[in-house]
């Protein structure tokens, strides 16, 4: 296979070469050009594939560094309490936000809106690194999210406006190559810099990578520009649909973070966040039907089954991808007593497996146009890893951990791509933007719900076990320490317990929460697979047209005619 950069522009997008010159645009007529007319040198793809790959890697990337240092940050801030929402205030922030910014990106173009994004991820990371306490550094973690729901998304639509159907799923595998590769290495550089400098460290990493892609996005990119006055943009914005998926990201997550943890599941603040989140969803649905003029998700993409089964099985895996990225690590540093470091190593092979399917599914894809058989190995191999996690407790050999790991690794990183070429497929160019957006919309809400509830199963979980605790004789400050809300923040004191039997006993409480997550990761599983069967196929175009952003009437019927098989 050919490489990919050193390929013309029109192998790239799929057209037929010419052999004569291309004509250029006369100086009086460039202002109503785009700058996609224009033939692109390798150079300037180069640059710009750089740019897209480094601004989704940092995005990423802080989705999982902090994992291995949450112990360490939550004692040098003297806040147990903020251990999850270091983690879910990003997650949760980046689902809020994402399909705001694809629909901005649509009005005023997409790079003028990647720009502001990496200037906001830049100086929200500045906020973090200074952070003199949980509350600011939760406030960083949650600005930190909103500018990187704008990078994972705009990232992946700008890469489609540039390539044809067939042609960008090479881009896109390597694209998800990387997400994986920022998921794995990010634990690691976590438990580095805990351990050796300091955890803020794992913000100020971001600066130098934030800064590269600002400048080569200013010099290289040049997709159209709609010109949109501001006014203009203004008035086509949807601000009732924005506050009510900001309503219903915010208020339903929050219910669910705290009941059972900080306020009974019976409590009027956890009941009335829960049903008002609900009740947001339905005054979005119905915004976005009745009063949008140009809806964040036009209900047209729901219109069609294989578009909702993807969506289901987008959301599955990504409730489950991220709960094993995540709460691994607690596992090794609980159960096994790992350092940072090493419990960042151990999931290694979960995030390297990823990594590999994430750009070999890209792979697969281009050279026969099959996505399908992916989506359906993938989750029947999810399903069945997880499933063997279950059987994961105190005292299973490393080894065979990191056995399991392979198999879970390589069925998630088969679905990164996959469902979102079936998205695509069954949508026109003109709607790609959106598609895309409401799938990393659903995939971002898993992962954050996937965050917190998980984060209540293990809670919930070590105060049943309560009594063996007690029974074991841990003190009643110990006790309370590792049943009461803040279980998972605590596992450096397991190390300072001198009884073995009191010690083993703790680490059994966490090997039993942790078991308990695996089981609804595996019905989540199960439930996709079921999913996936009602995917079809749709032929991937080689032709290509490059998108137009600016202000478009609201379309009836987004959903192409794309010929199935």
């Amino acid at each position: 296979m050919a490489d990919p950069i050193s390929m013309s522009r029109d192998e790239l997008v799929g057209e037929t070469p010419s052999h004569s010159t291309p004509e250029r645009p006369k100086p009086e007529e460039m202002d109503f050009v785009s700058p996609a007319d224009v033939p692109r040198s390798k150079l300037q793809i180069a640059a710009i594939l750089v740019a897209l790959n480094l601004a989704l890697f940092v995005a990423a990337l802080d989705q999982t560094i902090v994992s291995t240092a949450l112990p360490t940050i939550a004692s040098e801030l003297h806040s147990a309490s903020g251990y999850t929402w270091i983690g879910s205030a990003y997650l949760l922030a980046n689902a809020a936000a994402a399909p705001i910014w694809a629909k901005l990106s649509d009005i005023w173009g997409r790079k003028p809106i990647l720009l502001v994004s990496v200037a906001w991820f830049f100086v929200s990371s500045i906020i973090c690194a200074t952070a003199p306490s949980m509350f600011v550094l939760i406030a960083g973690r949650a600005l930190q999210g909103i500018a990187g729901g704008a990078l994972i998304q705009l990232t992946i639509i700008t890469t489609s406006d540039l390539f044809s159907m067939r042609q960008r799923t090479l881009f896109i595998g390597l694209m998800e190559f990387m997400w994986a590769l920022a998921g794995g290495i990010g634990p690691i550089l976590g438990g580095v810099f805990s351990e050796t400098v300091s955890w803020r460290w794992c913000f100020w990493i971001n600066l130098p990578v934030s800064g590269t892609t600002f400048f080569l996005l200013l010099f290289f990119l040049d997709v159209h520009n709609p010109r949109t006055k501001v006014v203009e943009g203004l008035k086509a914005i949807d601000f009732l649909g924005s506050l009510c998926i900001l309503g219903l990201t915010l208020m339903l997550l929050l219910g669910l973070d705290f009941g059972g943890v900080i306020f009974p599941w019976s409590s009027p603040k956890v009941i009335c966040l829960i049903v008002f989140g609900i009740v947001m969803g339905g005054l979005f649905i119905l915004s976005e039907k009745r009063f949008a003029r140009h809806p964040l998700m036009p209900l047209g993409v729901f219109s069609h089954p294989s578009n909702v089964a993807v969506l289901v099985v987008t959301f599955c895996h990504g409730f489950i991808f991220i709960a094993a990225e995540y709460y691994l690590p607690l596992y090794f540093q609980s159960v096994k007593q790992a350092s940072p470091i090493h419990s960042g190593i151990y999931i290694l092979p979960l995030t390297l497996c990823e990594a590999f399917m994430g750009i070999m599914s890209g792979v697969i894809i281009h050279t026969t146009g099959r996505y399908q058989e992916l989506i359906w190995v993938g989750m029947a191999l999810c399903t069945l890893g997880m499933g063997l996690y279950i059987y994961i407790d105190a005292s299973t050999p490393l080894a065979t951990i990191l056995g399991l790991e392979v198999v879970e690794g390589l069925g998630a990183g088969m679905l990164f791509e996959p469902p979102l070429i079936a998205m695509q497929a069954l949508v026109a160019q003109d709607d790609v933007a959106t598609a895309t957006a409401t799938l990393g919309f659903i995939r971002n809400l898993a992962t954050s719900m996937s965050i917190v509830i998980a984060g209540v199963v293990i809670q919930n979980s070590m105060a049943a076990r309560g009594a063996n605790l007690r029974a074991a004789g841990l003190s009643p400050k110990l006790l309370s320490e590792f049943t009461g809300g803040d279980a998972a923040a605590n596992v450096e004191m397991i190390k300072d317990i001198v009884d073995m039997g009191q010690r083993n006993a703790v680490k059994e409480a966490f090997a039993f929460s942790l078991q308990r997550t695996w089981i609804l990761m595996t019905a989540i599983s199960a439930f996709g697979f079921v999913a996936s069967a009602f995917i079809i196929r749709s032929h991937l175009s080689k032709e290509h047209t490059e998108t137009k952003t600016g202000i478009k009437e609201k379309k009836e019927e987004p959903v192409s005619t794309a010929a199935t098989s």
